[in-house]
């Protein structure tokens, strides 16, 4: 059956529907520490981590950024070397996430007097913060949000409700299905569930889904889900190589392009597949980035991290 002509309702005992997961939910979740504060920066903080870095691994990373850098306030005042250098070393994905959440800081408080704005149209004015993540933000720090929706929450509306795998129409159900003024609880709750019940293999009943009595897979056997992007392998990835460029120049006030080279990849060869061409384009890409500078006179190039 297509998108198109998928046909999907949600339940006419919707208050039942959202008592069931609210108290599944209280009964029983991951405890991570970030649901436990409503403090805007720290959620935040947690947010941008949870990007590309598992859940399980965020949480040392998370506590040791803001015992580092507890506020906006030292956030703004903090080296962004330091920063970045931070992100690559617990191998929290693209290091400029560090850079916009710097710069985001600043703009709290050279903005905002320090106080972050509430609402997800005003936060998607921070720096590097979309639309999924000022929502995020909106609902788990201020009760204030849409209804979130992530890949788990598409994977348990088209599984539940047969809500066809299209932007829209996620959007709509999960609006229709969120309660009024509970947007914390129940972003929370219905990511959760798609995170320990609706996997991609389901444990409905090892994990106690509290929908399955309206659930047209379970009631079907029919799991499948919308096709989810594979997320690109790190090994060998111009985000592991961009990773090494920061880290090898954290440790030298400045390298020539070539030691660089050598440094950051055994293969490396002036006119190889990955040598001075390719090298030259990742400094650049992170030159753009604001977190590297250069210096170029005629063959020698000289790189250094950005202060």
């Amino acid at each position: 059956m297509t998108a198109e002509a998928r046909e999907w309702t949600i339940p006419d005992d919707r208050e039942a529907v959202r008592d069931a997961l609210t108290a599944w939910y209280a009964d029983d979740h991951r405890d991570f520490p970030w649901r436990r504060t409503d403090d805007p920066y720290a959620i935040l903080v947690s947010e941008v981590m949870s990007q590309q870095t598992q859940l399980s691994r965020v949480v040392e990373a998370w506590e040791e950024f803001l015992e580092r850098w507890p506020t906006t306030a030292e956030l703004t005042a903090a080296d962004r070397a330091a920063i970045v250098g931070f992100w690559t070393d617990h191998s929290l994905g693209y290091n400029n996430r560090a850079k916009y959440l710097h710069e985001a800081a600043q703009q709290v408080e050279a903005e905002y007097d320090g106080d972050f704005p509430t609402t997800p149209d005003e936060l998607q004015e921070l720096m590097g913060v979309g639309p999924y993540t000022a929502n995020a933000v909106a609902s788990f720090a201020f009760n204030d949000g849409d209804a979130v929706v992530d890949t788990n929450v598409k994977r348990v509306l088209y599984r539940a409700f047969d809500v066809p795998d299209d932007d829209s129409a996620f959007e709509t159900a999960a609006r229709e299905l969120m309660p009024n003024d509970r947007s914390r609880v129940w972003n929370n709750a219905i990511m959760e569930l798609g995170g320990v019940a609706c996997e991609q293999t389901p444990r409905c009943d090892e994990a106690g889904c509290p929908w399955r009595e309206w659930c047209t897979a379970y009631a079907s056997g029919d799991f499948t889900a919308p096709d989810v992007p594979s997320q690109p392998s790190f090994e060998g990835s111009r985000r592991q190589f961009r990773g090494r460029v920061i880290a090898t120049l954290r440790a030298y006030d400045d390298l020539d392009l070539d030691t660089l080279g050598h440094r950051i990849r055994v293969d490396y060869t002036q006119d190889g597949e990955y040598g001075r061409e390719w090298l030259e384009g990742l400094v650049t890409d992170l030159e753009s980035d604001g977190l590297v500078e250069f210096d170029r006179n005629g063959d020698e190039f000289t790189v250094r991290l950005k202060r």
